[in-house]
């Protein structure tokens, strides 16, 4: 009976933890997901024009989670865990192959804000979550219930409430060759990052080893790596290392400026793929793309505030609608694992009454007489 109890009280501050954890990737993805996208369009606004160099940006702040890693090695080491990497083989080629991946949609997605409104790129790329909903479905057998799929088309909605307002949406001096090719190259981005988040937690799944955080981070390392090779050699053939320095010149808010600019994308956008993939580790791919699409109006409002943006009603809808579907999915799930307690609960009860039964049968045999 103690034992149950301990058991029980252990599963119970486990789980309390696992979503305080969760929690806390939430708020690195709200950090990346909101001030990523705010950045990268004040270094278009203010005169930087080179798309390979911003999408290389998104994942150039790699060597950040090496700070992490090395606090996690010295804590190995220190009880007698020398091993310095803890990711084997199968994972690395499958985070590499995901991280190059990862490096096109960057590439798609810095041409598609560089190129459109706001307003149509987040309609664009809030199609993300129909995709990760169907591949989660396909790839890791995604249980969805009633509460999911209303959060799901919910938030769908609120995103295409918020792309409805497109009034002088095309930019003056753009070529429709231009326009056109940043509308489908956003949505394609959107629909590779909804593959890449169910292949990450495909990769959790199938990785035959222990995953703990410090594999996500070392995860995380070696995908945001070669998405930056991946640009780098954009970067190369585009010639952008040799404009950089003539580039923050020019930039409207000064030379020192620009390179702030620089650093804190690198070091935001690091935050939005450390939440996306913590995210996974500690829930599901679709709650992940759940969350990135939620920020959307947030970001919006945002806008609005630091670039003095008008705030029309479809923003306040689509606000509503998204928070609204956050909600639903939530609830959903406290209901679902409340439930689970429940049964679980009882059918402790029922193994401890068993149990009980079967004591005392076997005194009363014996201490009965023959």
């Amino acid at each position: 009976m103690a034992e149950d109890q301990t058991t029980t009280t252990t599963t119970t501050t486990a789980a309390a933890m696992k979503r305080v954890y969760l929690i806390i990737n939430c708020i690195i993805l709200a950090v990346g997901n909101c001030g990523g996208p705010l950045i990268m369009r004040l270094y278009f606004v203010r005169g930087g024009k080179r798309i390979w160099f911003s999408s290389w940006l998104e994942t150039g702040g790699w060597p950040v989670i090496l700070l992490p890693l090395l606090v996690s090695y010295t804590r190995r080491r220190r009880s007698g865990d020398q091993t310095l990497f803890l990711m084997r083989p199968r994972v690395f080629v499958a985070a590499a192959a995901i991280g190059a991946a990862t490096g096109l949609d960057d590439y798609m997605y810095a041409y598609g804000v560089a190129r459109l409104p706001v307003s149509t790129s987040a309609l664009i790329i809030a199609t993300q979550l129909a995709f990760t909903a169907a591949f989660a479905f396909v790839l890791v057998r995604q249980r969805f219930t009633a509460f999911s799929v209303n959060a799901v088309v919910l938030l769908t909605l609120g995103a295409v409430v918020l792309g409805l307002h497109t009034d002088g949406d095309r930019p003056e001096g753009e070529s429709n060759r231009e326009y056109l090719l940043g509308f489908f190259l956003t949505l394609i981005a959107a629909a590779l990052y909804g593959l890449i988040l169910p292949l990450v937690e495909l990769m959790y799944k199938r990785a035959k080893q222990a995953v703990t955080y410090t594999l996500v981070m070392e995860i995380q390392l070696v995908m945001c790596f070669f998405a930056t090779v991946f640009c780098t050699v954009g970067m190369v053939v585009n010639n952008d290392f040799q404009a950089i320095s003539r580039e923050a010149k020019e930039f409207e808010l000064g030379e020192t400026r620009y390179y702030v600019v620089v650093v804190c994308s690198a070091i935001i956008w690091q935050c939005f793929f450390l939440g996306a993939i913590g995210v996974i580790y500690y829930s599901s791919s679709l709650l992940s793309g759940i969350v990135i699409t939620v920020l959307l109006p947030i970001t919006e409002i945002l806008a609005v505030i630091f670039y003095h943006e008008k705030f029309q009603a479809e923003k306040g809808i689509s606000l509503f609608l998204s928070i609204w579907g956050f909600i639903s999915y939530f609830y959903g799930d406290i209901k679902h694992n409340k439930d689970t307690n429940t049964n679980t609960n009882k059918n402790d009860v029922g193994n401890v009454n068993n149990n009980g039964l079967t004591a005392e049968t076997q005194l009363a045999d014996q201490t009965s007489i023959p």
